[in-house]
């Protein structure tokens, strides 16, 4: 029997404060499994009642009081959940879980990875040092993980690896999120598991794909200074699977919004 599942990832930049974003996101887009980043409450406050009420009765959460937290939610049972501590690092940043679909389970793996401050100098800013450090252990985990097949890589990797990935490869060069030093990494993990780039296959260079405009510009999208920190990746034996993949931007205008977008991906089989 052909099956269908809808995957949508959003950093939603605190659940509670836009309940209302992701009941209009899941009115509007109606996707069987959502994955939330910077949830930004401990898992005994998350707001399980009216996302039950939206039809997720499985939700699988790794969180804590502060700017991080992840969630996955789900209209299908979850199984195997298991909550990663990348690289020693003791923050609420990864999630995984199996949800089941063409009748076997798919990995879904939720992540967050560290945004790095504003200086992309290891030596002297340490958020940038445990940027880093966190995406060389994705790699050595992508190699065994990416490469067992039937997986998911959803999630804010604040990470823009190609130069279409942000409004100004040249004046960025040096900003945190496409500095040599993390988009060379973010490759480099991609590659290690084999995973495909969702959103590219769909949308490829040289056309520039953004999910993330900042609070700063007065009028986002006339100023469109964005860039692409937020990813979703399939292993490479569901790239025939990959049905549609869409960006969001249209929940960057609504009121009070996250400075991200969703995206979704609909796998069939």
């Amino acid at each position: 029997m052909a099956d269908r599942l809808k995957i949508a990832t959003w950093n939603v930049n605190s659940i509670r404060s836009r309940m209302d974003h992701v009941a209009r996101f899941v009115d509007e887009n109606a996707p069987d499994v959502l994955c939330l980043q910077e949830t930004r409450c401990p898992d005994g406050s998350f707001p399980s009642s009216p996302l039950r009420k939206l039809g997720y009765e499985h939700f699988v959460l790794n969180a804590k009081s502060g700017h991080h937290g992840v969630a996955i939610l789900s209209k299908r049972p979850l199984s195997d959940v298991v909550i990663e501590r990348t690289a020693g690092i003791d923050e609420p940043r990864h999630i995984a879980a199996t949800v089941p679909f063409a009748g076997a389970p798919l990995w879904l793996h939720n992540l967050y990875v560290p945004a790095g401050g504003d200086e992309p100098d290891a030596a002297v800013n340490p958020r940038f040092a445990a940027k880093i450090v966190f995406l060389d252990a994705l790699t050595s985990w992508s190699a065994v993980v990416g490469r067992a097949g039937r997986g998911v890589l959803v999630g804010d990797l604040n990470v823009a690896p190609l130069p279409e990935d942000v409004w100004s490869h040249k004046q960025l060069l040096s900003v945190v999120s496409h500095t040599p030093a993390e988009t060379e990494r973010l490759e480099a993990v991609r590659i290690a598991g084999g995973w495909v780039d969702a959103v590219r296959k769909v949308r490829p260079v040289p056309e520039k794909v953004f999910t993330w405009w900042s609070y700063r510009a007065k009028d986002w999208k006339a100023a469109d200074r964005g860039r692409r920190l937020d990813h979703l990746w399939v292993t490479a034996d569901l790239d025939a699977a990959l049905a549609a993949v869409e960006v969001r931007p249209e929940t960057r205008d609504w009121e009070r919004p996250s400075d991200h977008v969703p995206i979704v991906a609909t796998l069939t089989a």
